[in-house]
């Protein structure tokens, strides 16, 4: 297996404090622990704010064998907003990595970003 896209992995990858959360709501807390993550690091860039930028931002990144977060990658929006975006999801904490027929597996992993000003 090269990368198994998140939605058909055996196991998804296990994200810090949902180690001991049931088996079937491993996926709610990992896309909650994801908006926590997203929510405490946030930084609107300052240069976009004064030039009123906008936009959304697709993110992709790799959970690697070891649970590491690599290979952060960005599409869309203002290349501002894209930096921003990669700092973000390179500040992911190290995971439990995913598995596919009981071997750890690279995972990709994909999400949009909205980057709005509030009016």
């Amino acid at each position: 297996f090269d990368n198994v896209p998140f939605a058909v992995i055996e196991e998804i990858p296990v994200f810090p404090g949902c180690e001991d959360v049931e088996k079937k709501e491993t996926l709610n807390c990992f896309n909650d622990k994801m908006r926590e993550h997203i929510i405490s690091n946030f930084k609107y860039p300052e240069k976009a704010a004064k030039r009123n930028i906008q936009g959304r931002v697709n993110v992709t990144f790799i959970i690697d064998k070891e649970g590491n977060v690599v290979d952060v990658q960005t599409r869309g929006a203002d290349p501002i907003l894209q930096t921003e975006a990669r700092r973000i999801f390179s500040l992911l904490p190290k995971m439990k990595p995913g598995f596919q027929k009981g071997k750890p597996v690279r995972v990709k992993y994909g999400m949009p970003l909205n980057f709005k000003l509030q009016q």
